[in-house]
């Protein structure tokens, strides 16, 4: 019997979901009101305070939204050493959402840590609704600056569903990852190495992306390694409009593809999809000023298996060595687990954030501008170092003029 692996391609990537949090204080019914939001036990409920004791989070449709990340969070009221420890990841969570439902218990009305929320949200700008539960068990069911629910009887969900859609904002700009460079027919080499690192069995999220893009378009995209390159260019027979490579394979594409054929990255159009190509490429030019004992923090934002050559902990720090010739300091993170004070860092390279949500990869841009530390990603970094990011950004003239030193 053949064994069938299914690998889902339709399934929104949680960096394109609305991202909706819950908040608010112990036993105020956070879980019970998720639960019941989402039809789905994705939480414990008790009558003990602090039950939920980190972020729980889970992808899925829901109506009228769509794809959604529901994410339930600890008690911001917490108590004890483990207390502070769940406000703090709390408070982590509301860079990332997009949403803020703070849920607050009828029988009490709202207290210190509910006040505290409603100033955090306003002052990250994050649209929320108050979700009054329990309001069954109270004389007064009217809420005018939120929604009375009750997550026990059902009561108002739907209501509560409505209005939180109502907040999610559309400004109508349809982005693109590379669509809008190419013409419908237009052929698009995508170069694609299939070696160690790779992950068995499918392609990474930004090259999945890339080729639902493209054929959005109507453009043809064509998948290839690196030591087919050569070969697949020559049996095109005329030029492709565009050669998009996995940063990793630099060093070996440039040399293969014409210098009348525009070439990318996936992690250069990533970060341009993502908002932050412009700060990518002149934060780049720090790596010039780096000394003995600087500090470059290297921060993915999704978890995976370390391999024996991975590209955060391994080939860009060697990168980043002999390139600058000295001894620089290399601390990584990655997931959610961004630190809270970046002054120590000399410079940030990122990935490309196809993991994270805009909220989240423009909180931490911004926070590398606010301490002050230059921001830029994988792939400008490595076609920086070989000197090629000014042609790498071809496709994108306005941002060749910032490049410091190239070639």
């Amino acid at each position: 019997m053949r064994k069938v692996i299914a690998v889902s391609l339709n399934s929104t990537p949680s960096g394109e979901r609305v991202h909706i949090g819950f908040f608010g204080r112990r036993n105020a019914g956070k879980s019970s009101v998720v639960n019941a939001f989402t039809g789905q036990p994705l939480s414990v409920v008790s009558d003990v305070k602090g039950t939920t004791t980190d972020p729980v989070s889970k992808a899925m449709e829901l109506l009228p939204l769509g794809p959604v990340l529901i994410i339930d969070t600890p008690g911001f009221d917490d108590e004890g050493a483990l207390g502070e420890e769940r406000v703090r990841r709390t408070k982590q969570v509301l860079n990332r959402v997009d949403i803020a439902v703070l849920v607050v218990d009828s029988t009490v009305g709202k207290t210190a840590a509910d006040e505290e929320l409603l100033s955090l949200f306003a002052q990250k700008k994050i649209p929320c609704v108050i979700a009054y539960n329990k309001f069954d068990l109270t004389e007064d069911s009217q809420h005018p600056d939120g929604v009375s629910v009750s997550a026990l009887h059902h009561i108002n969900i739907d209501l509560l569903k409505e209005t939180v859609a109502h907040l999610v904002k559309d400004d109508g700009e349809q982005r693109h990852i590379c669509a809008d460079l190419v013409e419908p027919g237009d052929f698009a080499v995508l170069v694609v190495p299939i070696d160690k690192a790779a992950p068995k069995g499918r392609l990474i999220l930004p090259q999945q992306q890339t080729i639902r893009d493209l054929l959005d378009k109507g453009a043809i995209p064509i998948v290839c390694r690196d030591e087919e390159l050569a070969l697949t260019l020559e049996k095109l027979g005329a030029p492709p409009k565009l050669v998009i490579t996995d940063s990793q394979a630099f060093g070996r594409v440039k040399d293969i593809v014409p210098q009348s054929v525009p070439l990318t990255s996936f992690s250069i159009l990533m970060a341009r999809y993502k908002g932050f190509l412009r700060e990518a490429v002149m934060g780049a030019a720090a790596i010039e000023g780096l000394k003995d004992g600087s500090r470059v923090l290297i921060a993915e934002g999704c978890t995976h298996h370390r391999q024996c050559d991975d590209i955060g902990t391994v080939k860009l720090p060697r990168m980043l060595r002999k390139y600058t010739q000295k001894d620089i300091i290399i601390e990584t993170s990655s997931g959610k687990g961004f630190p809270d004070d970046l002054s120590r860092f000399d410079l940030i390279i990122h990935c490309g954030g196809c993991m994270l949500n805009e909220r989240e990869v423009s909180y931490r841009r911004g926070f590398a501008a606010d301490s002050g530390v230059p921001f830029t990603n994988y792939g400008t970094a490595l076609a920086y170092m070989q000197g090629i990011l000014r042609r790498t950004l071809g496709v994108f003239p306005d941002l060749q003029s910032l490049v410091v030193s190239d070639e």
